[in-house]
């Protein structure tokens, strides 16, 4: 590969001493060469096994509580948030997986794959709970967490 430089002066000056490194460096080594015949490497080796997934919760951010705003930090051990669904997820290595959330047993539950914090507002004031279930990617439930709080009176309603 050869290197035809035309600008003057010191950026000519730099190019060309690129150009010179460039024509007399060793061609890079093939790394088909390094691998044995036939061989593929994977680029992601799937786990034998794995510990069980756990969910950590933690309780909501206070200041925030205070002005009637709920944040629930969590995060789960042994299992990647990611917004995945099916049955084909299930053999995903490392285990992939998202989370449920009831509020106050409601009778229903919204999913999240983000892996961001939880943020609930406008409840009123009074004692409230959030369910918090850890799910593979087909809605099974692994582990769960439920917070309970109190949104003090006056708080967001200013």
């Amino acid at each position: 590969m050869g290197c035809v430089s035309r600008t003057q002066g010191h950026i000519g000056a730099l190019l060309a001493t690129a150009c010179s490194a460039e024509a007399s460096a060793p061609p890079p080594p093939s790394t088909a060469a390094a691998a044995p015949s036939g061989w593929d490497p994977a680029p992601v080796v799937p786990l034998a096994s794995q510990p069980p997934p756990a969910l950590v919760v933690d309780a909501p951010l206070p200041e925030q509580l205070a002005m009637g705003l709920v944040v629930i930090r969590y995060r789960a051990e042994n299992l990647r948030i990611v917004p995945v669904y099916g049955t084909g997820a299930l053999d995903v290595s490392p285990r992939v997986g998202h989370i449920h959330v009831t509020v106050d047993d409601a009778s229903w539950h919204w999913a999240d794959g983000s892996g961001e914090p939880l943020i609930i507002q406008a409840l009123p004031p009074g004692p409230h709970k959030v369910w918090i279930g850890l799910a593979d990617p087909t809605h099974k439930v692994l582990d769960s967490k439920t917070v309970s709080f109190v949104i003090p009176d006056g708080a967001g309603h200013h």
